[in-house]
């Protein structure tokens, strides 16, 4: 199997496009915690109310793992920084590992996500 390589550029590159895919998420978050404050007033159905609280902890746990990404995000931009500042050409095999790794979870957590608001949006047009 053939390694792949992962320059600096191509990095940074790759961390800009899922800082602005974070960054939408936690708009979107903000739309549904605003979906949810319409729903609370109308609903005082118990299971409707338990619904609306499940997916409240639901977001808040999502905006916690978006802030956790974006945190680390900022950490591999100082190291690549860092390199560059340095002049060092080399490739940092330990933070090409990671940037992998990373994309990995990017790419889990986007799952996550769109299943998150499959289910919502569902829930949305039985109780909208």
């Amino acid at each position: 199997m053939e390694k792949e390589v992962l320059y600096n550029d191509n990095m940074h590159f790759e961390h800009q496009l899922w800082k602005g895919e974070l960054a939408f998420w936690k708009d979107e978050l903000k739309s549904f915690n605003n979906r949810l404050s319409e729903l609370a007033t109308r609903w005082t159905n118990k299971e409707v109310l338990a619904q609306l609280e499940h997916y409240q902890n639901e977001f808040v746990l999502h905006g916690g793992v978006i802030e956790d990404l974006q945190e680390t995000i900022e950490k591999h931009e100082t190291r690549i920084a860092g390199q560059s500042i340095e002049g060092e050409d080399a490739i940092d095999t330990q933070l090409a590992k990671k940037h992998i790794e990373f994309r990995n979870r990017i790419e889990t957590q986007r799952h996550i996500y769109a299943e998150l608001k499959k289910e919502f949006f569902r829930f949305l047009e039985k109780y909208m």
